[in-house]
């Protein structure tokens, strides 16, 4: 897949600027948490900033040019909301190699060889398993539930 539509697909989840007093990443525009980036300009955050952020500390870290397009978009979604290292971790469980949230060389083996539809559906499971067990469940949960359905259309659109 290429980062053009996953990140299309991505920032139409993510929406413009929020301010949620229950957001444990605080002050969040285009998905970007002040957080996670204490010195950036959240409040005016461009898409094209949004975008080139995305690209260099999501989709290459989690190294989804080496996966297949329908997990690819998945482990990037899931970098977006839970971190790149918890993705990844629930990435190789979806795989069935060790989960220590750290690409090398047995997580690349397995995602060459991996059965797209299989792993794609299974993170998704992890993905949700781990949403429910967050503190902040009671309030952001039936959108997160909303999003993990949006994105099992994504997995029948893209197999």
């Amino acid at each position: 897949m290429s980062f053009d539509i996953a990140i299309n697909r991505l920032l139409k989840n993510e929406g413009g600027y929020v301010k949620h007093p229950e957001d444990p990443g605080g002050e969040t525009n285009w998905g970007l948490s002040k957080r996670s980036y204490p010195t950036l300009d959240i409040k005016n955050l461009t898409r094209d900033q949004a975008v080139a952020i995305y690209r260099r500390d999501f989709w290459e870290k989690i190294h989804a040019d080496e996966l297949p397009d329908g997990v690819a978009f998945q482990a990037l979604d899931f970098a977006v909301n839970s971190g790149i290292d918890t993705a990844v971790r629930y990435l190789q469980r979806a795989l069935g190699v060790a989960d220590d949230g750290h690409w090398g060389p047995v997580t690349a083996a397995a995602a060459r060889t991996m059965n797209e539809p299989k792993v794609a559906c299974r993170l998704l499971a992890e993905r949700l398993d781990f949403m429910r067990r967050l503190r902040t469940w009671s309030t952001f949960g039936a959108g997160w539930a909303g999003r993990v359905a949006d994105n099992l259309r994504f997995v029948a659109e893209d197999m």
